[in-house]
């Protein structure tokens, strides 16, 4: 008893401390660029966008070894360096210098492959298979509240101002930094799980061993998971479900940076939004993260132990980002995504509306979690005994995705965008569909 209460407490710490740096590292993406950009000095040349592609592609190749690292220097120490990683990450807009943003920017990128590895792990070391549906729930429920307040932070400071003068955007970063620094000490809170202790006693038992000896057998071994796992990855590579969901999890990618960084750049940037409209990122962060947690909470409800809801609830995230998509495209400057200066000079479609622009908000969150819940939970059934490896190759088309679009987001007018995402959402949906169809077709065949 006592010791399931220990793990629910260390889950409810887990979610904290993710809530905590992502409140400053979700805000941060959300109105990087628009910092970037509104920065007086002539000797910062970064880009906010290209520092997001950095960080995700550096995350796609760091996956691959980051369970090495996790294995050899454990779960707690992992996750409490990415943490400081991402404090520094945050500190950088404090005192900004161009090399130190795209130096982070990498470190970021190893950080967060850790950061997540060892997530997953001490997650499941402290689930039952009863308790791990509710504990997932937990988790991400508190982490999608970080896109709540970092953001409202932001709508108080900024709303009003056309510009963001240097102590106004010293303070938000300083702000966010002592967050992310909080949320970064509570992992050392975590109390070690049973597993890991048995290791550590007998580790004692054998004091006769050097701590060096140890940590060289803990090295040993991770190397050969490591290689078993890359096999793995390669065999699942060459899997036709693999293949075929792969246009999903690249889809999932580019909507991920298209609303993680660009949306809130393009509303920052109309100039029809006048004084209002960096105040408005702020906003739309929060409406994302409203989107987010509406469809979290009602996906989890619903498609429990329904084989035939996985590809309507897809289906609904395709209608739901491709309404969207086509409000974004009547409703925003086309070249919002490409001004240099932080004001738009193209005329949309419709004048610019707040509620039509926050609209599209709810609905970008929504859907993502409409793909993103069912991607989850088709791995976790179709490769119940190898879902590590298969997860790995889903994070690894994702960022890869991620990193390109945030590379062509700057370059590109805001229709081509999303003229490519809608090609890339309906043959993602289309995939899932025949993937589905191949499962409920082989579950009839082992039942007759």
């Amino acid at each position: 008893r006592a010791m399931a209460d220990r793990r629910t407490l260390n889950v409810v710490i887990l979610g904290l401390g993710f809530l905590f740096i992502f409140t400053a590292f979700t805000t941060c993406g959300n109105v990087e660029h628009t910092v970037v950009k509104s920065l007086g000095n002539s000797t910062f040349s970064g880009s906010g966008f290209h520092s997001l592609g950095i960080i995700y592609g550096i995350f796609s190749f760091s996956n691959l070894l980051a369970p090495l690292v996790v294995a050899v220097i454990g779960q707690k120490i992992s996750m409490f360096l990415s943490g400081l990683l991402y404090s520094g990450y945050v500190a950088v807009f404090i005192v900004p210098s161009t090399w130190a943003f795209y130096f982070t920017s990498v470190l970021i990128g190893v950080a967060a492959a850790l950061l997540w590895t060892a997530q997953g792990q001490f997650l499941v070391a402290n689930s039952e298979a009863s308790t791990i549906n509710r504990n997932t729930g937990l988790f991400w429920a508190l982490l999608q509240c970080s896109m709540l307040f970092g953001n409202l932070y932001i709508y108080l400071e900024w709303n009003g101002r056309t510009e963001i003068p240097d102590d106004n955007r010293k303070n938000v970063f300083l702000a966010l930094m002592v967050v992310s620094i909080v949320g970064t000490l509570s992992f050392l809170v975590l109390s070690t799980s049973g597993h890991e202790e048995d290791m550590l006693s007998e580790d004692e038992g054998q004091s006769l061993l050097s701590t060096r000896m140890m940590y060289k057998n803990r090295a040993d071994s991770a190397i050969q998971d490591t290689k078993a796992e890359l096999k793995t990855i390669r065999q699942l590579l060459k899997d036709k479900t693999i293949l075929l969901l792969s246009p999903c999890m690249a889809y999932s990618g580019l909507e991920l940076s298209f609303y993680s960084g660009v949306y809130g750049t393009c509303i920052g940037a109309t100039a029809q939004f006048g004084a209002a409209a960096k105040g408005l990122i702020g906003i739309s962060g929060i409406v994302v993260g409203v989107g987010e947690i509406v469809g979290g909470g009602l996906f989890g409800l619903l498609c429990k132990n329904n084989r035939f809801r996985r590809t309507s609830v897809v289906f609904l995230g395709m209608v739901v980002h491709f309404v969207a998509f086509y409000l974004i495209f009547l409703n925003t400057p086309d070249d919002a995504t490409v001004v240099f200066s932080t004001a738009t000079q193209k005329e949309p479609y419709l004048t610019p509306s707040v509620s039509i622009a926050l609209l599209c908000s709810f609905l970008l969150g929504l859907g993502d979690s409409c793909f993103n819940t069912q991607l989850y939970s088709i791995l976790g059934r179709i490769y119940a005994e190898e879902s590590t490896p298969a997860f790995a190759i889903f994070k690894f088309i994702q960022s890869v995705f991620a990193a390109v679009a945030f590379f062509y987001s700057g370059y590109l007018m805001l229709m081509w965008q999303l003229l490519l995402m809608v090609i890339l959402g309906f043959s993602g949906t289309l995939c899932f569909f025949v993937v589905e169809r191949m499962q409920n077709f082989s579950i009839d065949l082992q039942e007759h």
